[in-house]
């Protein structure tokens, strides 16, 4: 499990800095990108993502894919190899 493309986007697109998103979520910066990036694992409904969401406003159940589940931008990446 790690965290979804959706939260991934929502957090580089927010208006705060990725430090003071990480700190509204009572998490070291580092850890956000870890979380983030797919190098820390998370399990499903992992309080630290669901609180990252939190401060940027996306819903639980969209903070989650499974490892190796296709997402958006890899399925139009192999759609343009093709």
């Amino acid at each position: 499990m790690m965290a979804s493309e959706k939260l991934r986007i929502a957090v580089f697109l927010s208006k705060k800095r990725g430090w003071e998103i990480a700190h509204e979520a009572v998490l070291h910066p580092s850890m956000l990108s870890k979380i983030l990036h797919g190098i820390e694992k998370v399990k499903s409904n992992d309080p630290r993502v669901l609180r990252v969401a939190k401060v940027v406003g996306i819903p639980p159940e969209e903070c989650f894919v499974e490892v190796g589940e296709v997402t958006g931008s890899e399925k139009s990446c192999e759609k343009a190899s093709d």
